[in-house]
């Protein structure tokens, strides 16, 4: 009975580091950019979109079709950038042990 006691401290540690995390990731900002900088969106650590920046030059009228395929590469690596983010903190936290890509925490 006293391995499960440990166990389940080590649990509840788990849990709370856990929730320290994702409190963290949602206060973290990550910025993603596409064409040489030209267009800039800031994503929070959950992937939610917090600010666009676009450089005037973009807002040609015949450039449209372009700016538009910008911002979707902008936001894939900022969203990218946000994944590496959270596996790396992920790692930090488990102490490097092996978890399936599935699998979530808190239980």
């Amino acid at each position: 009975m006293k391995n499960l006691a440990g166990l389940m401290k080590q649990a509840q540690q788990m849990q709370a580091k856990m929730q320290e995390l994702q409190a963290k990731l949602e206060a973290m900002e990550i910025e993603g950019s596409a064409g040489a900088g030209m267009v800039r969106l800031t994503l929070n650590g959950k992937g939610e979109l917090r600010r666009v920046w676009i450089d005037p030059k973009l807002a040609d009228p015949n450039e449209m079709e372009m700016l538009q395929d910008l911002l979707v590469a902008a936001h894939a690596d900022a969203k990218q950038k946000i994944e590496q983010r959270a596996g790396e903190e992920m790692q930090n936290l488990t102490g490097g042990l092996k978890l399936p890509p599935d699998f979530k925490l808190p239980f």
